[in-house]
């Protein structure tokens, strides 16, 4: 059984999709300091973690409950409970950079068309 097997079942008792079992294992190994945060199910979504590394990037994906369990000792990260903890500021103050940058990149983006 290949490391990616256990997930390939799909449906309640994982990761719902190889694809994303292989984004997330891909994630941890080309970003630094990454941690997982488990959020809870909503009445729109499953069971999701985010993976934030030590830059305060993120990345979000669907796991289901039985995913989420795994994940610790699969993903080889630290995991915490979203709803307990919350997220670190670092998350953020990444998003707040981002939206800095888009709005810089629209800004020079109409000054160019202006001009």
């Amino acid at each position: 059984m290949g490391l990616l097997d256990r997930f390939r079942r799909g449906g309640p008792g994982g990761i719902t999709d190889a694809t994303d079992a292989r984004y997330l294992a891909d994630w941890v190994h080309t970003h630094i300091g990454v941690e997982a945060y488990i959020e809870p199910k909503t009445t729109v979504t499953d069971v999701t973690v985010v993976l934030i590394a030590a830059d305060g990037e993120w990345t979000r994906r669907i796991v289901g409950e039985q995913g989420a369990r795994r994940l610790s000792g699969w993903l080889g990260v630290p995991v915490y409970d979203a709803a307990r903890t919350g997220y670190p500021q670092r998350m953020r103050d990444y998003d707040a950079r981002r939206r800095i940058e888009r709005k810089r990149a629209l800004e020079n983006e109409l000054r160019d068309r202006s001009d």
